[in-house]
């Protein structure tokens, strides 16, 4: 059960950012198949593929197993169409949504 919520929501999140399981699979390191797999359920991707995923999509790693399609929705206010994006692309945006996540928490903390 848990894998395919987290299968439906790497789905989800790939889809909104506007990324092929191509793209996907080149930013992870991974051939295509495996996201494939990993959007179906069929395997659980590793803890350093759920980090790089959710730094990507600018949410935490509990959240990409969260079923409530509240947070996946509000978590996106930082979404991009990834179109022409090469890895490196993916890289600098995961890197900064990462920054500006630990800066909300930071924020959140000093209320």
């Amino acid at each position: 059960m848990e894998t395919q919520i987290l299968g439906n929501n790497i789905k989800l999140f790939r889809e909104r950012l506007g990324l092929s399981q191509e793209n996907m699979a080149q930013y992870l390191g991974v051939k295509r198949e495996m996201v494939s797999y990993y959007e179906n359920g069929v395997r659980t991707p590793n803890v350093d593929i759920l980090k790089k995923l959710a730094d990507l999509f600018g949410v935490e790693e509990i959240e990409l197993l969260e079923e409530a399609s509240d947070t996946k929705t509000a978590n996106m206010a930082f979404a991009f169409r990834a179109e022409g994006l090469n890895n490196t692309d993916l890289e600098n945006i995961a890197k900064f949504k990462k920054i500006v996540k630990n800066y909300l928490k930071i924020v959140k903390l000093t209320r």
